[in-house]
């Protein structure tokens, strides 16, 4: 009987059972084909995506590029470009020392009334967002129809009634008539109601408990961390909503030591409109410039946060 020796560098062909497929069938073929192909791309979706970056950037860059001018440079000169006198350092000096510099004034109120305000906001947010989404009680319905209701009234709705309000409570022209509406946040609320459902898993809760965590811990230890992302937009939101606040400081003040940045840049404005009074429009620019600063940092100085919360998202078993 004869028997076959293999040759040296040569490879036995492996068996294949019969109805087994080969790796290189079409299913194999077809997911290859599908993955060389080159992402379309959509000159339409190109061309809009285009235009609303012109339309977000183009205030912006006619703010920073106005701030560098002087008063006659801003009536002598083209808008979307500079003038040969460069005085953004100047009116940056001059913005601080006008009238007393009453604009650091207007800055430090405007960081109170954020940090009581929206930071309070977001806390109280969180609460009772977790509370809602976490426990069971009666009349649950009942408050997420209010709630849902309270976000769909507009704020400037409540600016008259909030204010004959605190008139009879004597707050009026003081720092609580901004600093206690700015705590509530019907939408921030929400929010976090629904964030709070997915977030936090009732099992982790439950072991928590059973190893004798009350529910203070359980929440400060376990769920404020799982929280993390939910409360940055929460706070990013708020902060904004604060920040940028202009009606409700506009009835509720009288007195300029307590203006939030932008009724005080307003009062500089409409003082062109007054008889005897300066103009000042470069430093109302430059002034406007400034206070968009603090927004854009915090925007990227949170940022992160809002990546973690989707990379623990994608992973999430």
């Amino acid at each position: 009987m004869a028997t076959t020796t293999p040759r040296l560098g040569h490879r036995p062909r492996p068996t294949r059972r019969p109805g087994a497929r080969s790796p290189s069938g079409p299913l194999t073929l077809r997911a290859t084909r599908r993955s060389a192909r080159p992402t379309r791309r959509s000159a339409t979706l190109t061309a809009l995506a285009a235009i609303m970056l012109v339309y977000t950037l183009l205030p912006l860059a006619w703010l920073a590029i106005n701030a560098t001018k002087t008063q006659q440079g801003l009536f002598g000169s083209f808008g979307l470009w500079f003038d040969g006198d460069f005085a953004l350092f100047g009116n940056i000096a001059d913005t601080f020392t006008y009238n007393d510099g009453i604009f650091t004034r207007w800055l430090l109120n405007t960081l109170l009334y954020v940090v009581v305000g929206a930071g309070g906001a977001t806390l109280l947010a969180t609460l009772a967002g977790y509370g809602l989404a976490k426990f069971d009680f009666a009349g649950k319905k009942a408050v997420f129809a209010t709630v849902i209701g309270a976000v769909a009234v507009p704020g400037t709705a409540l600016a008259v009634p909030t204010f004959l309000l605190f008139s009879e409570l004597g707050l009026t022209d003081t720092p609580w008539a901004i600093i206690i509406p700015s705590l509530i946040s019907p939408f921030g609320l929400y929010l976090m109601w629904t964030f709070a459902t997915d977030a936090v898993p009732k099992e982790i809760l439950e072991s928590a408990r059973i190893d004798g965590a009350g529910e203070f811990r359980a929440f400060f230890s376990i769920s404020m961390p799982m929280l993390a992302p939910g409360m940055v937009t929460v706070l990013l939101f708020n902060v904004v909503a604060t920040w940028n606040n202009y009606f409700l400081p506009l009835i509720m003040l009288k007195d300029p030591d307590w203006y939030p940045l932008t009724l005080g840049l307003n009062s500089w404005n409409a003082q062109a409109a007054t008889v005897g009074g300066d103009v000042v429009f470069n430093l109302v620019i430059t002034g406007s410039l400034l206070t968009i600063v603090p927004l854009i940092a915090a925007f990227l100085l949170l940022q992160r946060y809002w990546q973690s919360g989707l990379a623990a998202g994608s992973v999430k078993g």
